[in-house]
């Protein structure tokens, strides 16, 4: 297969180090691909496509690398396609409002370049610095500010993808406006490498805040900063961001960071406002007034960006104090309605009093996307695996018996198939297998994945 695919003027590789690369993203299970292929440009991915359709070949789609259900571990070998290498901002184009960018761009750095221009790109999923824009559109991508600015999808203007057989089919364009039959671009944001393999997309930019502000908050109890939250938005108000930090990830984070790192007390909140200054400044006073009445232990206000910035990185570093206690972290983005913050993490307290295994939960307060995370020692042992297994079987079913979902940014990949079919229910799953054989009928794009 090397030989076919470097005769067709490919860069291909079966380096042992280069396939172990690309055996893995940051969820723990791993498979060897037969070959790995960089791509450069559309054209490498339409030839390796037609390659591998033609020969029946099985194809998984690697951006970063960094996701965490296993969505690029090529479990049936094959190829491992990379377009990490498409990595050029092709057009920032303000007059139309969009930039264009090939897959391998890092998020942080389109914002970065967007922003000298004035500029905004609003997602912002943690991994920012890591993460891909390829890899953010195939999983739908948030992060924090998606409670005032949307996620991923709502900045999708228009695709160029080349589907399993290698036709290249654009979708969408440059235009804020666009009812031209179905919503095509759509079906491939989220579809995590299943339906075809993007190399271009088309963003939506906006004006960027003149200014912005944050305070910080704890509290004794984790049930008050839930009301904070609730109290925040009842009272008319819209940060960019509003997360939430519970007892299990403060300790570690202390521990980790220093015990200096926050302020005493059980629970942490993030409050950002964005917008003109004197509108943030006003909205500040009156945020700090709400907190101060529901009896916060402590008020930090954080005026300009270094400070915000500062603070972010505290945010961020809550998965590298989870992963420094030594323990393996099964992190699930799971999704309950925002009324149901409290009731999760009680039922996640009772869970961990049960099982033994500690469980954090930290996360988007505002749209209710937590980040709980059972921490296990000894996961691979064959008789504690089946019971962390057993406990987010436990977990999950109560999402989903609770109006949640499995996941709200990382995607279903490996790690969650178990639970996809029951989550969407047999009428939805049919369509999205119905889809399925629509665009990719040999089903070589990302197999065995939540699909099978």
């Amino acid at each position: 297969m090397l030989n076919d695919l470097q005769t067709l003027g490919l860069d291909a590789s079966v380096a042992a180090d280069v396939l172990e690369e690309h055996a893995i993203d940051r969820w723990y299970a791993s498979n060897l691909p037969d070959v790995v292929v960089f791509a450069h440009s559309t054209e490498d991915v339409t030839k390796t496509l037609k390659y591998a359709h033609e020969h029946n070949i099985p194809v998984t789609t690697r951006g970063a690398g960094v996701g965490y259900v296993g969505g690029a571990v090529p479990i049936k070998g094959g190829i491992a396609l990379s377009v990490f290498k498409m990595n050029s901002i092709v057009e920032i184009a303000p007059q139309d409002g969009v930039v264009v960018t090939q897959p391998g761009v890092i998020t942080g750095d389109l914002q970065d370049a967007v922003r000298e221009l004035g500029w905004y790109y609003p997602p912002d999923p943690a991994s920012l610095k890591e993460c891909s824009i390829g890899g953010n559109i195939a999983t739908n991508a948030g992060g924090p500010r998606c409670l005032k600015y949307g996620v991923t999808k709502h900045y999708v203007l228009g695709l160029t993808v080349v589907l399993a057989d290698g036709t290249i089919l654009k979708t969408g364009g440059r235009l804020h406006k666009n009812k031209q039959g179905f919503d095509l671009t759509s079906l491939f944001v989220g579809s995590e490498g299943m339906l075809g393999v993007i190399t271009e997309a088309t963003l939506r930019l906006i004006p960027h805040p003149a200014h912005r502000s944050m305070l910080t908050a704890t509290f004794d109890e984790f049930a008050t900063a839930a009301l904070a939250v609730q109290t925040i938005l009842n009272s008319g108000h819209h940060p960019s961001a509003l997360e939430i930090t519970d007892p299990v990830t403060l300790k570690a984070a202390r521990d980790h960071l220093g015990q200096d790192a926050f302020p005493k007390g059980n629970a942490h909140l993030i409050v950002e406002i964005d917008g003109r200054k004197t509108s943030v400044n006003n909205e500040l006073t009156e945020v700090t007034e709400i907190l101060k009445g529901l009896g916060a232990l402590s008020i930090d206000h954080h005026l300009d960006d270094p400070a915000c910035e500062a603070v972010w990185q505290l945010r961020r570093d809550f998965s590298y104090s989870l992963r420094a206690t030594g323990l393996t972290k099964l992190n699930e983005d799971i999704v309950v309605p925002r009324g149901k913050l409290v009731e999760l993490v009680e039922f996640a307290q009772c869970l961990s009093a049960e099982t033994g295994i500690p469980i954090s939960c930290f996360g988007h307060a505002g749209d209710g996307n937590i980040h709980t995370n059972l921490m296990v020692a000894d996961y691979n042992e064959p008789a504690i695996k089946a019971k962390a297994d057993a406990a987010l079987d436990k977990l999950f079913k109560w999402i989903l018996a609770n109006d949640g979902a499995i996941t709200g940014e990382h995607g279903v990949g490996l790690a969650k198939g178990k639970w996809f079919r029951e989550a969407v229910g047999e009428a939805s799953f049919a369509a999205h297998l119905a889809i399925k054989q629509a665009l990719d009928p040999k089903n070589l794009l990302n197999p065995e994945k939540f699909l099978g």
